[in-house]
């Protein structure tokens, strides 16, 4: 077999690849040759039109522009042949690995040390790994024999090609490059400036990858590098954490924090002063501030709140994304099981009374709560709530930012609210008896209350409302229901596989007679992918106990019943406890068996 070359990559091998793979269709590979032409001349033009210059190429990719009609996937139904999946079974008929790259796990110092970026972006190549005298490098073009050996010359390495998708790889060599240029540069040219602290928030236009190549301004592009990355990779918390030698970057996804950057010790003055000229923050102040960033992602509005702390070796700064489309859902993406959400939803129906969220710090109340209040907001409605701090600006809710340091206490600002006729009134927290008591004083007078405690499960919100000062009669004539959540991780669909429960397992669950079930019942469990980043999970779901307050519940509160008895009564009426809603999710497969173990520990020792 004679040695193939660069020029041998084309759209017609492509396509004999993946039809003898049989993911292809005989129809869609006689489309994809009549239309090469039209369609090569439409990408380029698109390119072009969005001014990305990573796609202006004389030869776009034959992996692109298969993908970019959008066929079918013959042998998966309902999946499409993306980027991912054409250079999968590419490298499979090949016989080369294939990659798929993870911005988190790729050696910055690595990449930017040994290829310069016109270089790596003219011939979409992307240094991955060093083991000993051998270069792993991903490529679009796995027959570019020339560019491997000039890599050996280049470096003085065995180079080993690996297979990765096109897009993955100008991705990177977009946002690695940039970043990674912008702080070099900013460590001889920093950006200061002054800075407005009279509005809540500001709108920030970010600048295209494309507009941050040319930017002027290095500090200001590499942190909109940083954020362009953070929305790329749906993170939920960027930190950024001074130390003796060095700043270290880390980002949050899925409730799980990944080192991404390591940037020169001299660079993170000007990095915290262009957060906190964004935010609206002052800058010369040594103190810790909270502000906040108004900003979009293509059609979609996106809010980032801003927290700085002096620590020792300078100021620690979390820049938290408020994503509407993740904070404010339809209640059936919450989680919730059938019976839950139609109960959950007759409290919101109600006029007035009173309905709690618990749960710990990240457990997803306030997404339970916003989606809540926009499920009931209507032009009819007159909706306000008191947040501290505000978490995201909604123009169908009235917001109030509540700050003791001014006077303005929840307490006080319900106080206040109590006279501007609201209908629905949501409280950010319940934290002090004055709170409590003018909260239930609103609920007992005709207004519909929603709030949040930090109790374990919902039993307990009775407990900590007596705690605070409310009493019994009044818990029992204002409470309409309690929602006690978790948030758990999803097993990842692209790598989930069926797994047997051993009997200790199954004795976990609370199954009766376990030994006679081990082996026998299944779960889901991710084994790991690149799409997962190998850890098995992707995205999150919501567990929740919901307890209704019926009659029988509202006579023990009153009578003071202990906590024992109200969740014994509690179960006997139906309660389904957070465990055993995190058992059905394991059933239902959207969930792992040690994902929901570890996830409720805290609520089946204190039930």
């Amino acid at each position: 077999m004679r040695t193939r070359r660069a020029s041998d990559f084309t759209l017609e091998y492509v396509l004999d690849v993946l039809q003898r793979s049989g993911v292809l269709r005989e129809e869609d590979r006689r489309t994809a040759v009549a239309r090469e032409s039209v369609q090569r001349a439409r990408l380029l033009r698109d390119a072009s039109g969005r001014g990305i210059r990573a796609l202006k190429r004389a030869d776009i990719s034959p992996v692109e522009l298969l993908a970019s009609y959008g066929f079918p996937d013959a042998r998966r139904e309902g999946d499409r042949l993306d980027e991912d999946r054409i250079t999968k079974e590419l490298a499979l008929g090949i016989g080369i690995p294939h990659v798929k790259i993870d911005p988190l796990k790729l050696d910055v110092q690595l990449i930017t040390r040994t290829l310069s970026r016109p270089f790596a972006r003219k011939h979409a190549v992307l240094p991955l790994s060093r083991r000993d005298a051998t270069l792993v490098v991903a490529t679009a073009n796995p027959f570019d024999r020339e560019l491997f050996e000039n890599l050996q010359g280049l470096t003085g390495l065995i180079i080993e090609p690996v297979l990765s998708a096109p897009a993955d790889i100008h991705r990177a060599i977009a946002e690695i490059y940039g970043f990674r240029e912008q702080i070099q540069e900013a460590q001889i040219q920093v950006s200061g400036g002054t800075t407005d602290v009279g509005n809540l928030e500001q709108f920030v236009n970010l600048s295209g990858l494309e507009a941050l190549e040319a930017s002027s301004e290095p500090i200001v592009a590499a942190v909109e590098y940083l954020l362009h990355y953070a929305f790329e990779q749906r993170v939920s918390d960027i930190h950024v954490e001074p130390r003796r030698e060095e700043t270290i970057i880390r980002m949050r996804i899925d409730g799980v924090l990944h080192p991404v950057y390591r940037v020169p010790k001299g660079v993170h003055g000007a990095i915290a002063n262009r957060l906190k000229i964004m935010s609206r923050l002052d800058i010369a102040a040594r103190r810790p501030q909270d502000g906040r960033i108004r900003t979009a992602r293509g059609d979609n509005e996106m809010e980032l709140r801003v927290s700085t702390i002096p620590t020792a070796f300078g100021d620690k700064i979390v820049v938290r994304i408020l994503d509407q489309q993740v904070l404010v859902r339809d209640l059936s993406e919450l989680g919730f099981l059938p019976d839950e959400r139609e109960r959950f939803e007759r409290w919101l129906d109600r006029p007035h009374g009173m309905v709690v969220v618990t749960g710990p710090t990240g457990s997803g109340k306030t997404t339970t709560l916003y989606s809540a209040l926009e499920a009931l907001a209507s032009p009819e409605i007159n909706i306000v709530t008191i947040e501290d701090p505000i978490e995201m600006v909604h123009e169908e809710f009235n917001q109030i930012a509540a700050n003791p340091k001014t006077g303005t206490s929840f307490a006080e600002a319900l106080r206040h609210v109590l006279r501007q006729d609201p209908d629905v009134v949501m409280v950010g927290e319940v934290r002090d008896p004055e709170t409590a008591s003018q909260a239930v004083q609103a609920a007992l007078t005709g207004h519909l209350v929603l709030t949040t405690l930090h109790t374990s499960d919902a039993v307990g919100a009775v407990a900590r409302m007596r705690d605070l000062g409310v009493p019994g009669f009044l818990i029992a004539a204002t409470l309409t229901g309690v929602v006690a959540q978790r948030l758990v991780r999803g097993v990842c669909p692209n790598c989930a596989q069926d797994v047997l429960l051993t009997a200790d397992q199954v004795a976990e669950l609370g199954v009766r007679h376990p030994e006679e079930h081990a082996g026998k019942l299944i779960a889901r469990r991710g084994v790991g992918c690149p799409r997962c980043r190998f850890t098995g999970f992707y995205g999150r779901t919501g567990i929740f106990e919901i307890l209704s307050v019926n009659h029988r519940l509202r006579h023990l509160i009153a009578e003071g019943a202990t906590p024992e008895v109200l969740a014994r009564t509690a179960r006997q009426d139906g309660l389904r406890t957070l465990r055993e809603h995190a058992v059905l999710k394991v059933a239902s497969g959207a969930t792992s068996f040690e994902e929901a173990m570890r996830s409720t520990a805290d609520a089946e020792g204190s039930a």
